[in-house]
């Protein structure tokens, strides 16, 4: 379905990020990784599903690196036909201890990298008339919970700011839509999970029923398998007028 296009997934060597690139690849995208850590293991991941791959290393706290990556994907692949703003940190702070510097690095990371792609990514789709934005918000894009002022605060910008980019594009072939999962196990959920039980001296089984028992009606965790395929959804013809949804994808948590 997607032969020909190219996909910029940040934040994707692992974690929800690698399973909305995998899917995409699985239908035929071109992918453009980026992330720290491991990056080998994640491009022979995306290659075994016949899809060309690239990689770019760009921080994205920092707009000339996005505008690098950007720049990569075009003189790689001819220009960039999906965008997905995934690259999130997290630090867990009541609001008068909040460390002003991981404030700072969290909007930038969380919410300024999604602005700027998306500024530099949208010129190249509107001039084909068609594009794919989506930006994996959060559940926390629509209710916020106890010491994760920046996150929530950063994931909150990030509805905001798919609502506008979907506005300003209705009348064209480029939509921009939100994916606001609830519990994913990823490394950063994991580490949540690990200090839970460490903090209390209980079992990670125990601790994850006590972490999915506070928020996630399903008791079960969303899988990036999951988010891929919603991801694969907006990019078809079926999501051609889904335009500025915030898709929560989180076990019933935001129905309480």
């Amino acid at each position: 379905m997607l032969k020909g296009k190219t996909a910029i997934v940040t934040g994707s060597t692992s974690g929800i990020g690698l399973g909305i690139a995998k899917a995409l690849a699985a239908q035929g995208a071109n992918i453009v990784l980026n992330g720290f850590g491991d990056v080998d293991g994640p491009k022979a991941e995306i290659a075994a599903l016949g899809a060309q791959v690239g990689y770019h290393g760009a921080d994205m706290s920092k707009p000339a690196e996005i505008e690098a990556m950007v720049q990569y994907a075009t003189t790689t692949f001819g220009g960039v036909d999906i965008l997905v703003n995934n690259a999130g940190i997290q630090h867990v702070a009541r609001v008068e201890n909040f460390p002003v510097e991981k404030w700072d690095a969290i909007i930038a990371i969380n919410m300024s990298s999604a602005f700027h792609a998306t500024r530099l990514a949208l010129p190249g789709m509107q001039a084909k008339n068609w594009g794919r934005i989506i930006n994996v918000a959060s559940v926390h894009g629509l209710v916020g919970s106890a010491e994760k002022s920046a996150y929530v605060a950063a994931k909150h910008g990030v509805v905001g700011l798919t609502k506008v980019t979907a506005l300003e594009n209705a009348t064209s072939g480029v939509t921009c839509n939100a994916i606001c999962p609830g519990w994913v196990l990823t490394p950063l959920v994991q580490k949540q999970v690990d200090a839970k039980a460490a903090a209390q001296g209980i079992s990670n089984t125990d601790a994850t029923k006590q972490l999915l028992g506070e928020k996630e009606p399903s008791m079960q965790f969303t899988t990036p398998e999951e988010l891929g395929a919603l991801a694969v959804f907006f990019c078809s013809p079926a999501g051609d007028n889904v335009r500025g949804v915030a898709w929560n994808m989180d076990g019933g948590w935001t129905a309480q």
